[in-house]
Order: C-alpha cells, then sequence, then structure tokens
C-alpha cells in the first residue's frame, strides 16, 4: 500500500512539473516562439553615435556622417541573379564569390557585412531592388568626418576590425565588419568613443521585406552613443606648425608646463585624415604606406634623434646636483675639447675664455660640457658607478622610457648603460672619455621629441612635470587619471635650475646668444639651440624653449631633419609657434612667410638618392 501511495505521489508531482514547464514555455516566456518565427523577422544593428573630438577650445575636429552597409546572411540566400546584383553595387564577379566565401567561413545563420560602406547612388539603385536578393539587406551605421584638414597623426583614423583583434576579444563586442579605432585618440580612447550597439526587430514578407516591428519592440535594445572627447590640442597652434614644416620631414611637440597637456603634436610630412574614410581607405593607406617621406610615421613620437646640444642642460644640471662645478667654474676652449689623441671640435666661434656655465649654454661650448661630463662620471671610484648615477639622473627625466601617456604609439629612446660599455669594450675596460659624445648628446644617445619637449616643461617647472597627455575631458568631465594628475619629480635639486633658466634666456637675449634672431618683442624665453650630426646626410635642426620665463605656459621642442643648425629652421619654427600661442598672432609676418615657404626637399632627394649627388 504504502508503496502505491509513493509510485502515485512521485507521478503526481512529475505530472504537476511538467504542466508548470509547459505552461511556462507557453505562456511566460515567449522566448522560443521568437527563435520559431525568425524565418518571418530581420535582426538590424542599430550603430551608435561614435562619440565626438574637440580641441581644447570646443572646436570639433571629428564628427560622424551616414553610410550604409550591404549585410548578408547565407542561410536565407536564395537563387539570385548574380551578374544583376554586381552590376548594382558595382563589383565584379569574382569579388561577389570571395566575399560570400568569406562570409559562410564566418557564419551560415549570423549577419555579416558583405559590402561596407555603400555610395549613397549604390544604396538607393540596391534599395529598389532588394526584394530580388533575399538574404541581403542594407543597414545603416556611421563613418567619420573631419571637418578641418588637420591634425591626423593626433585624432587616428578608424578601421574594420581586425582578425586577430576579433580572436582575441574576451568581451565579445565586435564582430565581423565592425569599426575600431586604430590610430591616435580614436585608438587610445576607443572604449569611450565607441558607445553600446542597439538591436531592432522587423516582421519581413516571403520577398524579406519590412513590413513592420517586431512584437512592439519588445525584443529591441535601444544604442548608446560614446561619448565626447575634449583633446588638449590647440587646433590653431597645430595648424601653424603643420605649415611652418611644409616640405620639411620631422616633429614638433608643444606642451602647457603646469598641466603636461599636449597643446601641438605635429610630424611632417602628414596627410588629409579624410583620405582613411570610406570604401577608398585601403587603397589610400597603401599609397601613403608606400609614400617616401612615410607621412603614417609619427615623427614626434616615434622617430628616435640624438638630442644635440639641448642635452648639454641635462649634463650642466647633473653636475651641479653631484656638486662637481658650481657656476663658476670655468675651462679654457681651446676650440674644443682635447684629451691625448681625441679630440671633440667647438663650433660656437670666437668666445671667451676661460667660461662658466652661463656663457657655455648661450654660446654652446663643447668643451665646457664635455669637462662636467667627464667630471660627473669620474667623481666615484670607477667609471661604472659614476655612469649608473648618471643614467639615473637622465632617467628621471623621462628619458630612456616610456612617458606611460594616453598616446597609442610611441618609443623609449636610449639611453646608454654600463652594460652596453662592458659589452663594447670589456667590464672594468673604459672611462668617461670612451663615450665623451655624451656630454654633447650625441654617441650613444637617441630621444623622441616628446621626450625633449617633457625635458624643456620640466626645466620650466625646476624639477617636476606632469605626463604629457592628449585628452582633457570626457563627455565634459575633467579627466581624473592619477597617472596624469600626480607630480613626477626628477633627482636634481630645484635650486639648480635657475642658473640653466638664465643661461637659456640669455640664448635670446645676449647679443652673442644663438638664438638672438628668432626672440620674440616683449617676451622673455628660455631656449637652448642644438645640431645633431646625421650620418645619413645634411645636420638635423633642434630647438627647445619654453615661455614666457617668469610663468611658463608653453614649452616646445622641434626637430627638423637635414634642417643644418639649430638657429636656420628649428629655432624660428619654435619662436612663431610660441608667440602664436601667447598673443593669439604672430608679429614677425616675414619670418613667418619665409619658414612656411621654406623647403628641404632638395636635400631629402640628396640623402635618397645619394650617387646623384656625385654626378
Amino acid at each position: 500500500m504504502n508503496r502505491n501511495l509513493l509510485a502515485f505521489a512521485m507521478l503526481f508531482l512529475i505530472t504537476i512539473i511538467f504542466i508548470s514547464r509547459l505552461f511556462f514555455l507557453q505562456v511566460v516566456n515567449d522566448s522560443f516562439k521568437f527563435e520559431s518565427e525568425k524565418n518571418a523577422r530581420q535582426r538590424l544593428v542599430q550603430y551608435p553615435e561614435r562619440g565626438y573630438i574637440y580641441d581644447r577650445n570646443n572646436v570639433l575636429l571629428v564628427t560622424n556622417q551616414p553610410a550604409y552597409d550591404l549585410m548578408v546572411v547565407p542561410r536565407n540566400i536564395e537563387t539570385i541573379d548574380t551578374l544583376e546584383f554586381c552590376k548594382l553595387i558595382n563589383i565584379t564577379k569574382d569579388s561577389f564569390l570571395k566575399r560570400m566565401k568569406k562570409a559562410k567561413t564566418y557564419s551560415w545563420r549570423k549577419p555579416t557585412i558583405f559590402v561596407g560602406e555603400l555610395s549613397k547612388e549604390n544604396f538607393a539603385f540596391f534599395q529598389e531592388k532588394m526584394f530580388k536578393f533575399p538574404g541581403f539587406y542594407i543597414q545603416k551605421k556611421s563613418l567619420r568626418k573631419y571637418p578641418i584638414n588637420s591634425s591626423s597623426n593626433v585624432l587616428g583614423y578608424v578601421s574594420e576590425v581586425s582578425t586577430w583583434t576579433l580572436r582575441n576579444d574576451s568581451t565579445g563586442h565586435y564582430k565581423l565588419g565592425d569599426q575600431i579605432g586604430t590610430g591616435g585618440i580614436e585608438k587610445s580612447y576607443e572604449k569611450e568613443l565607441r558607445g553600446k550597439a542597439g538591436v531592432k526587430y522587423f516582421v519581413v514578407d516571403v520577398h524579406n521585406r519590412i513590413q513592420g516591428s517586431y512584437s512592439k519592440n519588445k525584443f529591441d535594445t535601444i544604442p548608446v552613443n560614446g561619448k565626447d572627447i575634449t583633446s588638449t590640442v590647440d587646433i590653431n597652434l597645430q595648424q601653424l606648425g603643420e605649415r611652418l614644416m611644409s616640405n620639411k620631414r620631422g616633429g614638433i611637440i608643444a606642451i602647457e608646463p603646469k598641466t603636461g597637456e599636449i597643446l601641438a603634436s605635429i610630424t611632417a610630412p602628414s596627410y588629409n585624415p579624410n583620405l582613411l574614410v570610406g570604401r577608398k581607405r585601403s587603397i589610400n593607406y597603401s599609397k601613403l604606406l608606400d609614400s617616401v617621406g612615410k607621412p603614417l610615421f609619427d615623427r614626434g613620437l616615434l622617430a628616435e634623434y640624438p638630442p644635440g646640444s639641448p642635452f648639454k642642460l641635462i649634463n650642466g644640471l647633473i653636475a651641479l646636483q653631484e656638486g662637481v662645478i658650481s657656476t663658476r667654474t670655468s675651462w679654457t676652449c681651446h676650440h674644443g675639447f682635447h684629451h691625448g689623441s681625441l679630440h671633440v671640435k667647438c663650433h660656437c666661434g670666437i668666445h671667451d675664455s676661460p667660461q662658466a656655465l652661463h656663457s657655455s649654454i648661450l654660446r654652446s661650448c663643447n668643451n665646457y660640457f664635455c669637462q662636467t661630463y667627464k667630471l660627473s662620471i669620474e667623481n666615484y671610484e670607477t667609471a661604472e658607478i659614476g655612469m649608473n648615477v648618471w643614467s639615473n639622473h637622465v632617467k628621471s627625466f623621462g628619458f630612456g622610457k616610456f612617458l606611460n601617456n594616453d598616446l597609442p604609439t610611441g618609443r623609449k629612446g636610449l639611453v646608454p648603460s654600463v652594460a652596453m660599455y662592458d659589452r663594447v669594450y670589456g667590464k672594468g675596460r673604459w672611462k668617461a672619455t670612451f663615450n665623451i659624445s655624451n656630454a654633447i648628446g650625441q654617441g650613444e644617445l637617441l630621444v623622441t621629441p616628446i621626450q625633449l619637449a617633457n625635458m624643456s616643461a620640466i626645466i620650466a617647472n625646476k624639477g617636476w612635470y606632469y605626463t604629457p597627455h592628449i585628452v582633457k575631458k570626457i563627455d565634459g568631465i575633467d579627466i581624473d587619471n592619477p597617472k596624469f594628475t600626480e607630480k613626477k619629480y626628477t633627482t636634481i635639486d630645484e635650486l639648480h635650475f635657475d642658473p640653466i633658466i638664465n643661461g637659456m634666456t640669455a640664448v635670446f637675449e645676449s647679443e652673442r646668444g644663438t638664438a638672438r634672431a628668432s626672440r620674440i618683442p616683449e617676451i622673455i624665453l628660455a631656449g637652448k639651440t642644438g645640431t645633431a650630426q646625421n650620418a645619413h646626410g645634411q645636420d638635423h635642426s633642434i630647438f627647445v624653449a619654453f615661455g614666457p620665463v617668469d610663468d611658463p605656459k608653453i614649452a616646445i621642442a622641434v626637430f627638423v631633419e637635414n634642417g643644418y643648425w639649430g638657429s636656420r629652421w628649428a629655432a624660428p619654427i619654435a619662436t612663431l609657434m610660441i608667440e602664436k600661442y601667447l598673443n593669439g598672432e604672430i608679429s614677425r609676418k616675414k619670418l613667418e612667410e619665409r619658414i612656411e615657404n621654406g623647403s628641404l626637399l632638395d636635400e631629402y632627394y640628396k640623402q635618397e638618392h645619394p650617387e646623384k649627388d656625385e654626378d
């Protein structure tokens, strides 16, 4: 009897469970109904508006424009007139077959982009006859648009997500055919700019034509637009720098010392950012990639140059910090540094001798800084110890390492180490005179323009800096990232910066200063010219500066490849940009016109065709 009751109870319980489950599936949860009706509906992704990008003064730099993708679901395709199809969207039959193979490889059931970014004309033609091609439909999205032809390296561009990214996308955010930021701000702030896609379902007829919304929009999701970005760039300053670098190669970085905000980031040559938008993006990208001037190579962030004479400022600071010199320490200069058979020539012409720190900066005396470097290294028991101390000082200025900024690309440059010289000369078999070129910013030293601009900002701040960054606000809210809001300090005490700054000021103000011709009326600046030796052609022109001296608002570094010496190209470019930023206009119109119209293309041709130079 008990067994019968138990069996009956179990049967009753199972029946109740089945009835409850059926009620849930058929009445409460209609997802299976939704799935069963999928052949009578169409799923359209609602792409969000990508966030806009502005300059620091709210000038619009990047916006959006409408575009149309032709989508395909392979399993829904029936017999179609392939030739008519290809004619409508302007592709070949071979292209059709390749695209179809790619779509089927991706998924038979999921929609994927068959032809991206249709022109308005192709879109209109296809829309009228879309009923003839079941399995295909049009999906609206947006493309980037650049109202101002400028700042391509800063802004970056958007391209189709790569297969590698899809394989490594743990979030599942991207699918085949989606767009993703590929360079500049677009890449660094992709997460903020991209937004979140929505989905909308429609009822379709037997010809795959939309008849209305599905299930009263119950399953639809709303797209969330991307966040707007306010960059730190001053577009007027950026455009001026790009014009001044016309027919030249090099990089310029300008920084606001008090905040670390990048005011301008210029690479030359550059390109129109609109070239990398739309269906011609791949063709244009290949052309830019193969261009002799390498416009896709961001020289402000990636080019590594010998720093030349501006690096003498660092050696002067290290020598003061180590106590091996004072501001009164002086040496007699006999046309350069002499040590046995070693001779480092001095190119500063006739100058007072002996020379102390101040006059050595304004005249850029090689002998003086070779002597200070030698003393700094020899101040310790061994050259190895001295080199380690020197290297640590140099690295505290951001040299030899990534600055850890919000730019998607960059290089570390090179600060020589004990290990390097041990490999070259043997452990314990070298001393300061073996690498004396470090004293004048030559030898093994390599820096990027952004590192040298950061050095200029550090000197302006007398020993500290904020990590240089390119974004100021996100959706109107100031960035609050400790990486960009915490001060970084060098190993040099504040008191040692004043004599260096005084010497840099004399570079402009002294009758014998190397940048006397580039000074700005009524604005006191501090600067340092440089000429970096180049084994492949004419020397590079370099200049660093900041101003006004009593309240620094801008620090800058300019590299002009094959530009001869610092005062010829780099110094005028730097001071024209400083004047524009501080005063809003340029008073030295003739200088601006001369620099803008000046060209170094002949020098680049000689470098690229050395055999022609011999004829």
